[in-house]
């Protein structure tokens, strides 16, 4: 097991996974769980598949625009901007983009939205930000902007083959994820190379301009309140990157990475796991407090918390 829910002194439940913990070399430290099975990590493969489109030729007006491209935003009013602008000026609109319209997540953007009565938007939703990369490559290299997301598209196949290549292991399976766009099945240990990797890159290569856009720009990968932001923020040199469904993987330059999966895809267990992952790899426990055990609540206070299982801390 990775995390353990205890409620006024009582184990409740515990959340299963697998957790892994690599060197700056790619080289395991320390696994919990089978970190060679493949997994879906869902958004957290946006970071190594932003290289790929600066490599079809993509070049952002801003690292806020690499961050965003590599991000999966809340929607507010500056992200769909940042968004909308990157399709102006690939002479596109947000009818070019393939996700689905919807409402922003962010919970006081959202709540103004549904109280004027808007409707969902393409713009609003959490990875239009990595479609408008897609279609603005296109566009850079002289690809069809029609089916760019299917997997015979030429972007697709340069986003397949490079996540395997930064993995270090094929991409084993090829599904149909929540905002239209291709997911590639990998190898959890693989998912942590492949991160680290970015971080470890020289500066000025594709790789390192995704690494810093990103950890000079954490709003514009996730939003206010969102724990991906507020990590970067609070540890110098952290690159993370959560996914749907339980996944999150983080580096460290120098130090290594961390990656897991928790086989419930639940949330409330997630930062508690990569906490304790990143603990390993030397981040000091301060920096990492907020985010080390999630309180449980109970009536108007809090009666317990989710924290890590022996197996990551022991």
């Amino acid at each position: 097991m990775l995390v353990e829910v205890w409620r006024s002194g009582f184990l409740e439940s515990v959340h299963r996974g697998s957790l892994v913990v690599v060197g700056p070399d790619g080289a395991v430290l320390h696994a919990v769980g089978d970190v060679d099975r493949p997994v879906l990590p869902r958004s957290a493969n946006k970071p190594v598949q932003a290289t790929a489109l600066l490599a079809a030729g993509w070049t952002p007006r801003s690292d806020d625009e690499l961050a965003i491209g590599a991000g999966s935003h809340s929607g507010e009013d500056g992200h769909r901007e940042l968004v909308a602008g990157m399709l102006a000026a690939a002479d596109l609109t947000p009818g070019d983009l393939g996700c689905p319209p919807a409402l922003p997540s962010h919970e006081a953007t959202r709540a103004a939205w549904l109280a004027a009565g808007r409707a969902p938007e393409r713009l609003a939703m959490n990875c239009s930000g990595k479609h408008a990369a897609m279609l603005s490559a296109c566009v850079a290299a002289g690809w069809p902007t029609g089916g760019y997301l299917d997997r015979a598209h030429p972007l697709q196949q340069a986003v397949e083959a490079r996540l395997g290549e930064a993995a270090g292991a094929p991409v084993s399976a090829v599904v149909v994820d929540g905002c239209g766009a291709p997911q590639h099945a990998l190898p959890l240990a693989g998912l942590a190379r492949g991160v680290a990797s970015l971080v470890e890159a020289a500066p000025g290569t594709r790789d390192r301009l995704v690494a810093d856009a990103m950890r000079a720009h954490p709003w514009s990968v996730a939003g206010t309140g969102r724990e991906d932001t507020d990590l970067m923020r609070a540890v110098p040199g952290l690159l993370v990157k959560g996914g749907a469904d339980g996944v999150h993987v983080a580096a460290v330059p120098g130090r290594g990475a961390v990656a897991l999966k928790l086989d419930d895809g639940g949330d409330r267990g997630r930062t508690p796991a990569l906490c304790a992952g990143l603990l390993r790899l030397g981040v000091p426990a301060g920096q990492l407090a907020p985010w080390a055990q999630t309180p449980v609540p109970g009536g108007d206070g809090v009666v317990g918390e989710v924290r890590p299982a022996a197996a990551l801390t022991g």
